[in-house]
């Protein structure tokens, strides 16, 4: 845990900090990057908003917030960077990538610390997180190189057909507060890959890492120009006046799906290509077969990792009957287990939630599914005190319960009942997401039938996770459009050009 046999020196400075942004953590300061960054530069913005630590509600640091001005500035300064950094060679941009991975992993802790304190979840999962955000930059440095082409004779035998492909240009980059690192790295490493220049809008709540990556990009070499953060005030009408600037060319937005199709229309307008990565509702299936002890384990992390703050986490668990006393009182047991409290102190597994607000969702949707005669068997309690908190909880539910229809995004498990597999099916599909469902059984054959009949991009067999930088992440239904990860990921920032030649 953080702060064991480690001393403030441990950790790297940086240079030309304002030194009032500072916040303190176990004993040792921290400096942070509050300005926005445009064009290589570090710059104030036409007014600062607060940052708050969910835990007691305190403010961290106030970041500086972009207008009219600093938007032009950042679409000016990444359209003027475009044709260099397109036309720089793969491995100088891999070396680069390879570079900030590289960073990442040796700033880690202070990383961690930054997400804990911003977003609330515990230092584990901070650190969790920074692992498989660096992983990204990683991954896209080898893919830098490997993007692959075709050359091949008609079949009409008139000419040759080439295809290669070319960076779509400027980038606008849009991420969410739950995973402030992860899916800042999961875009801006295939786009600088492809060849792309970007603008990067994190979230309001969370910026204070977004802004530390970026400076860990900048210290890796990345020209200016290449990568710019902005944090427009107001959101709406600067976000659509950039997506109807015709220099932008691509829109990669994590968030969701309400918030997804107001910029799919907005991004119509101009037909700017979109990926969008939405919300999810994932069942998790636990077969009659199924060794109960693992699916617990497993339900476990694909509840409650994040704190259950993710469009992967399990939000409907579906049990089969004949053992679904057993699997009710040992995950009710391992929930209840689960300590509260500021993601920095020393035993603690659940942290706060990002804003009395998403807590305040949480606690009234779980009022709500007791009203309609939902049972709880753990939690359900919001706390007194200061934070943004509430307890792991777990209630069983009839399947016409409407918080089954609902993306709890907090440490909340309603559990149905079910009997036949084909139940199973039918339940696990009704729902408009498929992001991701996940399905424990002994028999794997029967896990792999009911895998391709359930509808969701992905599916994971007796793992409660399957997030990896080298696979395809994404969705089908509203839950999103493209993939983001894998050999997929750096075409979503890539054209593909035929050219016929006659030889």
């Amino acid at each position: 845990m953080l702060g064991v046999g480690i001393s403030a020196d441990a950790y790297p400075t940086y240079p030309n900090l304002r030194p009032t942004e500072r916040i303190s953590a176990r004993g040792y300061a921290l400096s942070m990057r509050t300005q926005l960054f445009i064009d290589g530069k570090w710059i104030d913005g036409n007014a600062t908003m607060p940052v708050y630590d969910p835990s007691d509600g305190s403010i961290i640091a106030e970041v500086a917030t972009a207008g009219e001005d600093e938007c032009e500035a950042a679409l000016a300064a990444a359209t003027a960077a475009a044709e260099d950094w397109a036309k720089t060679a793969p491995r100088v941009r891999g070396e680069i990538l390879r570079k900030a991975f590289e960073l990442m992993i040796a700033e880690s802790d202070v990383l961690a610390t930054l997400i804990s304190r911003e977003n609330g979840k515990v230092f584990s999962d901070a650190k969790g997180e920074v692992a498989y955000a660096a992983e990204f930059f990683r991954w896209f440095a080898e893919e830098a190189v490997r993007v692959p082409g075709d050359f091949r004779h008609s079949p009409s035998g008139d000419k040759r057909i080439l295809v290669t492909h070319q960076p779509i240009g400027v980038s606008l980059l849009i991420t969410p507060w739950n995973f402030p690192a992860g899916m800042a790295t999961r875009k801006i490493g295939p786009a600088l890959a492809a060849g792309c220049t970007v603008i990067l809008k994190p979230a309001g709540e969370t910026p204070l890492t977004a802004l530390a990556i970026v400076d860990i990009l900048h210290r890796a070499g990345v020209p200016k120009g290449v990568v710019n953060v902005i944090l427009p005030n107001p959101v709406g009408p600067l976000i659509s006046k950039i997506l109807h600037d015709p220099r932008v060319r691509n829109l990669s937005f994590t968030g969701s799906t309400e918030v997804g199709r107001v910029l799919l229309r907005e991004a119509s307008d101009r037909v700017i290509r979109c990926s969008m990565e939405l919300g999810g509702n994932a069942p998790f299936v636990v077969l009659d077969d199924a060794d109960v002890q693992a699916a617990v384990q497993g339900l476990m992390i694909a509840k409650m990792r994040n704190g259950g703050a993710a469009c992967t986490a399990a939000n409907r668990i579906y049990v089969q009957r004949p053992i679904a006393d057993q699997f009710i009182t040992e995950f009710t047991q391992a929930m209840a287990a689960l300590v509260v409290g500021p993601g920095l102190v020393e035993g603690v597994n659940l942290g706060a939630s990002v804003s009395l607000k998403e807590r305040n969702k949480i606690a009234d949707l779980v009022d709500t599914a007791v009203s309609e005669g939902g049972k709880i068997t753990t939690g359900g309690t919001t706390p007194d005190g200061p934070g943004a908190f509430y307890p792991a909880t777990v209630l069983t539910v009839e399947r016409s319960n409407s918080i089954l229809s609902h993306e709890v995004f907090g440490p909340v498990a309603p559990i149905v009942i079910f009997d036949t597999d084909e139940e199973a099916v039918a339940l696990a599909n009704d729902t408009d997401f498929g992001l991701i469902s996940y399905i424990y059984s002994g028999d794997l054959s029967r896990g792999i039938r009911m895998a391709e009949a359930i509808e969701s991009g992905m599916v994971a067999i007796n793992r409660g996770v399957i997030s990896d930088p080298a696979a395809p992440f994404g969705g089908v239904k509203q839950s999103g459009l493209g993939r983001e990860g894998g050999f997929d990921g750096i075409h979503e920032f890539l054209e593909t050009k035929f050219i016929g030649v006659t030889i």
